[in-house]
């Protein structure tokens, strides 16, 4: 039996990474907040290990929970799982992560992954455009808004470019990476590419909505986003969202590694998504974190 480590196994994309993992008859190590806080604790869940795939991120700053703050235990993890011996690292990125990006999220990633090619470790680096399945945050916020109120608001003009992936597919293409000795990086794309307001429509169709599509000024799809995020406590939108959109970094130029249509995701689970609201400040600022994207 092989043994792997995981950030996140219990969230988002560690838990798909995880379950393929131990259905493939392996040993899951999940580390945790507490896990990442105490060296003897994370090089013991480390030692071992043959792969670490590694999934912390955050999708916005909130308080000391900032990119700086993501990027260090990234880095700490990486120098964490060289000593321990560990021989792999599977890194999830995102896609068009680079040291120019327009915002400090993709900028932001693009130092974590420079952070793990230095440590000379055997390692792959998935990139994932804009990812949804089971208890997602965007497909499913996106439906409960078009299920509850009579207008949805596209920031500008609507005709940018999404590629949504599902979550199993990411972790398909990141377990495969696992097994690789070469060094990759990979994007990991779904099979469609979308105008946002075709995206839209998609799931507005899926769960039966009649709201009303309207482009809208960046500024009032925010000041919209920001009051049902006072409805919800939660964050809905952030402006480095909707500049990530617009300027076209959500989707990939690689062929698709992804083969779950969002189109027939949305046909099969149109009864149950939008049905409750997907928080992502519950989710990873309001309990012990365990942080991925």
């Amino acid at each position: 039996m092989t043994t792997h480590a995981v950030t996140g196994a219990t969230s988002f994309t560690g838990r798909f990474i995880a379950q393929r993992l131990v259905a493939a008859g392996d040993e899951v190590r999940n580390l945790t907040r507490g896990v990442l806080r105490d060296p003897e604790r994370l090089h013991a869940a480390l030692d071992g290990s043959d792969t670490l795939y590694n999934t912390l991120w955050i999708r916005f700053e909130r308080g000391p929970i900032t990119y700086a703050w993501a990027t260090e235990r990234s880095r700490m993890l990486f120098e964490a799982a060289r000593r321990a011996g560990v021989r792999r690292i599977v890194h999830i990125s995102v896609i068009n992560a680079s040291r120019d990006a327009p915002t400090a999220y993709f900028r932001a990633k693009a130092v974590v992954e420079e952070a793990l090619l230095a440590t000379g470790l055997s390692h792959a680096i998935v990139r994932p455009t804009v990812t949804y399945g089971p208890g997602d945050i965007l497909v499913n916020n996106l439906a409960w808004t078009l299920r509850r109120l009579p207008v949805f608001g596209v920031p500008g003009d609507g005709r940018y470019p999404i590629q949504p992936v599902h979550v199993e597919d990411v972790a398909e293409v990141a377990v495969r990476a696992g097994g690789l000795t070469d060094d990759v990086t990979v994007d990991a794309g779904g099979p469609d590419v979308f105008t946002f307001d075709d995206f839209v429509a998609l799931v507005r169709q899926a769960v039966g909505s009649r709201a009303l599509i309207v482009h809208m000024p960046v500024i009032a799809s925010l000041t919209a986003a920001r009051l049902i995020g006072l409805v919800v406590r939660d964050v809905v939108l952030t402006r480095h969202e909707v500049t990530e959109l617009q300027q076209r970094l959500m989707f990939s130029e690689q062929p698709p590694a992804g083969r779950i249509r969002l189109a027939d995701w949305l046909a099969a689970n149109a009864d149950s998504i939008g049905r409750h609201w997907s928080s992502e400040l519950d989710r990873h600022f309001r309990k012990p974190l365990e942080v991925d994207r």
